[in-house]
């Protein structure tokens, strides 16, 4: 049986504004088997991004408790998160701003190595940046090449080499391909895909695009202000969404097949301000099946048909 490799308890960012606070996270939980993906979905400001980067500690969290290979990462002393890194790595989305433009390609992906100590040998560094490069699909004459020089797939494949660099087990994709053209995205994907299968990697993979985390994911999570509002596997949440802000979500995923596409679900009403959010359903305001059950409190993420969860407490009929 596959063990977890990540648990992510109660999970909580909250940020202080002049107007209160501002709960980015707000309990979220959930787990990933090692060597599989879970998929974070959800529209800017849900909070995905913010979950990534405070299970990697890049960002304090609030409160909770994240577990990596059983241990909690969010109660290492300095030097253990340190040691930490290069278990837990992060590709970032910008694949330009997220590069030192002063510093070369052999440069940038030999840093994490000379960090970390694993290798001092000059002659074996270049060796083992080279090794990278040709797993990521990078050309040897690239070595010396500063990231402007480059185009937009090249730069990521540059993120992807120096995220490998330390031999990581798990690695936060923060929505690694959305700056990217459609065909170098497929590119990435196939990449990622096939690197996870070779180093057995595990994946927190962050994206809005539904039609990417569905053959990218094993499990998908759904997040809507700050909460997990639907959890399932993929083949399970595009067969049979129960929550009505996942089912609009799908409902934009475009489909060639004219005879397969769905009425399109248009959301409508205001966005919750997530600051100091009252204790109701987040989505209620723009849920069309809300009741005024919704309105008295926040419904709790509950198992509804097997590895199936969702937060609401009138699942529809997927």
């Amino acid at each position: 049986m596959a063990k977890n490799l990540i648990e992510v308890k109660d999970l909580k960012k909250y940020f202080k504004t002049s107007h209160g606070m501002l709960q980015a996270v707000d309990g979220v939980n959930f787990t990933i088997e090692e060597g599989k993906t879970l998929g974070v979905v959800g529209e800017s400001g849900c909070g995905k991004s913010t979950t990534g980067r405070a299970i990697l500690r890049l960002i304090e969290p609030t409160s909770g408790e994240v577990y990596f290979d059983g241990h909690d990462v969010l109660k290492f002393s300095e030097s253990e998160l340190r040691k930490a890194r290069k278990e837990m790595q992060i590709i970032f989305q910008d694949p330009y701003s997220s590069l030192d433009p002063r510093k070369t390609v052999m440069q940038i992906i030999s840093e994490p190595i000379k960090i970390h100590r694993l290798i001092k040998n000059k002659i074996d560094l270049e060796n083992r940046v080279l090794e990278l490069m040709e797993t990521v699909g990078l050309a040897e004459r690239l070595i010396n090449t500063y990231p402007h020089e480059l185009d937009g797939g090249r730069r990521q494949r540059i993120g992807v080499a120096r995220a490998l660099a330390v031999n990581p087990k798990f690695i936060v994709c923060d929505e690694p391909v959305s700056a990217l053209d459609v065909s170098i995205q497929a590119q990435i994907l196939n990449l990622l895909k096939e690197l996870q299968g070779k180093f057995n990697l595990t994946y927190m993979f962050i994206t809005h695009d539904l039609s990417v985390v569905h053959h990218f994911s094993d499990y998908i999570a759904v997040m809507y202000l700050g909460k997990i509002v639907e959890k399932a596997s993929a083949e399970e949440l595009f067969k049979r969404p129960l929550h009505p802000y996942t089912q609009a979500l799908l409902s934009a995923v475009p489909i060639p097949d004219l005879s397969e596409r769905k009425e399109r679900i248009i959301l409508k009403g205001e966005v919750v301000s997530p600051i100091n959010m009252p204790d109701e359903c987040r989505f209620a305001k723009r849920c069309s099946y809300a009741r005024d059950e919704c309105r008295s409190h926040t419904p709790e993420l509950r198992e509804v048909y097997p590895g199936h969860f969702v937060a609401c407490d009138f699942p529809l009929k997927g």
